[in-house]
């Protein structure tokens, strides 16, 4: 497929983020399976007991305890020490990872632009919400720079939270151009070292990866994060329409092959796609992976309420 050309890039948040998306979406919130306490104190009650100013419970005293949490004023009427309980505050941290590779400047509604804008959305839920926001991509050109990154390198923005750091996060979307390879397994495995307190992981982008997607998800899986998986392809790519002898050519590799386009040719590889699909279905599934697969045609609003919330990634 030829990368796009004469694409209106996205240049500022109303590009990104449309007002009856937001009206649609502001109400939800991120759910996470897993059991998490963050750096920071963060807005959601947790069941565990921490070091809040809101007194839960007490438990007697044992050696070792720290002295300052004695209730003395029990210990006045008793005459036997207890320790004060304080309810502790969950921080969600929602993590977005963004494939901005070369194979994602393609396709009509065009790739990119379509991972920009679901991560726009998704970015604003975490914000209202008071999660902790951080934003990965992965291939790409940075903003400022004019050559793509070497493979495997990331560019981040972290620690986001509050409503007014959404043109912060549509400012760093709109700096990055897609260009260059991918090489995710590298990539992931700087996110995975990098990332820090616990939450959701949704991870945007086409796999369609010539070393393979297998590596770089084995390697994000875990580790307190709930991860989603959001391949996004082009109409073009899941109903090609092309005839004829052709000359095909990796758009990251410029890998290059003669083949010639037939009714046979077009229908085997429509049936090697949706095999590649079931594989990576059947990857995720035995990783506790979340996936979904959508054409760049669906609205942002749909992905959210009826893709995203039907499998408890948002509630």
């Amino acid at each position: 497929m030829l990368p796009a050309s004469n694409i209106k890039r996205a240049a500022s948040m109303d590009d990104l983020l449309d007002n009856q998306v937001v009206s649609r979406v502001s109400s939800l919130d991120f759910a996470s399976r897993k059991i998490f306490i963050g750096r920071l104190q963060g807005e959601r009650r947790s069941k565990k007991r921490g070091q809040s100013v809101e007194f839960a419970d007490h438990r007697p005293y044992v050696v070792g305890d720290d002295l300052r949490r004695i209730d003395w004023n029990l210990y006045g009427r008793l005459d036997r020490l207890f320790l004060k309980l304080f309810m502790e505050e969950e921080d969600l941290a929602v993590h977005l990872v963004l494939d901005a590779s070369a194979s994602m400047d393609c396709g009509t509604p065009h790739k990119f632009t379509f991972v920009q804008k679901a991560a726009m959305t998704l970015g604003y839920m975490g914000l209202v919400n008071l999660n902790r926001v951080a934003c990965t991509v992965f291939g790409g050109i940075a903003a400022g720079q004019s050559e793509p990154q070497a493979p495997g390198a990331t560019v981040s923005l972290r620690d986001l939270r509050g409503r007014r750091r959404a043109a912060e996060l549509a400012s760093f979307l709109c700096g990055v151009r897609p260009g260059g390879m991918s090489a995710f397994g590298e990539a992931a495995k700087r996110i995975a070292l990098s990332r820090r307190g616990k939450g959701v992981m949704l991870v945007c982008s086409d796999f369609l990866m010539k070393e393979g997607y297998e590596d770089g998800l084995r390697l994000l899986a875990g580790r307190g994060y709930d991860v989603f998986a959001v391949q996004c392809l082009s109409p073009q790519e899941l109903d090609p329409d092309l005839k004829g002898d052709l000359r095909l050519e990796d758009i990251e590799d410029a890998d290059g092959a003669e083949v010639t386009i037939s009714s046979p040719l077009l229908k085997r590889y429509r049936q090697l796609l949706a095999a590649y699909q079931q594989q990576l279905r059947d990857f995720c599934a035995r990783r506790e992976i979340g996936l979904v697969s959508v054409p760049t045609t669906t609205a942002i609003d749909v992905l959210v309420l009826d893709y995203l919330r039907k499998r408890g990634v948002v509630r």
